[in-house]
């Protein structure tokens, strides 16, 4: 349908245009006046889409952790899967989504949880403890298979995600380095870390 398709445009256009403003002026100082002329938009049309601004940043921040959660979810459950495999998938999938084109998404993370209503906020955190839960499930195969030798597996997961996080801060797209160069290093410096001197997984 013509009309639904042009709806999904405009509120992906609210959606990027909001989250590069609250980056860039900060959430508070961001109005919908301001949301609304970046897209060309009288402000009433906003709210055709939105409630409000907090409802805006907790669509930012809630389809984040679905994009990084989506492609990786099978990996909680399934055990044909290596466990060095499930990693690359997990650090591979992350970093994309994390050095991708929605990279101020990622900078708004940490900041804008402070701004949700608690209730929004728990949704978020519940999305964040799947995320570890799922990687926490790698760890123990890996563990247990005698794969991965170290001691504190929930420590291991949040070391790897605030690696992964703190990427965004660093990286340039015309940098030295490209993405799948970053996968690489950090997928083999988190198996030394883990114990692992030999991947033996594929590439």
């Amino acid at each position: 349908m013509p009309q639904e398709k042009e709806s999904k445009i405009q509120q992906k256009l609210i959606l990027s245009k909001s989250s590069t403003l609250f980056w860039e002026k900060g959430y508070a100082e961001t109005s919908m006046r301001d949301i609304a002329n970046e897209c060309g938009f009288r402000p009433a049309n906003i709210y055709n889409f939105f409630e409000n601004k907090e409802s805006i940043l907790f669509e930012i921040l809630f389809q984040e952790m679905e994009d990084i959660l989506t492609p990786i979810r099978n990996l909680a459950e399934d055990e044909s899967i290596d466990p060095r495999d499930g990693l690359k998938q997990v650090i591979a999938n992350h970093l994309r989504m994390t050095l991708g084109e929605k990279r101020n998404a990622k900078l708004l993370f940490d900041s804008g949880l402070n701004n949700l209503s608690p209730k929004n906020r728990k949704k978020i955190i519940k999305q964040r403890d799947e995320y570890d839960r799922i990687c926490l499930s790698i760890m123990s195969r890996g563990k247990k298979a005698g794969i991965f030798k170290c001691e504190n597996e929930r420590l291991a997961v949040y070391c790897i995600a605030s690696m992964i996080a703190r990427s965004r801060i660093w990286y340039t797209p015309d940098g030295r380095n490209s993405v799948d160069d970053i996968i690489e290093f950090m997928y083999e410096f988190s198996l030394k870390g883990l114990g692992v001197v030999k991947t033996g997984a594929k590439k």
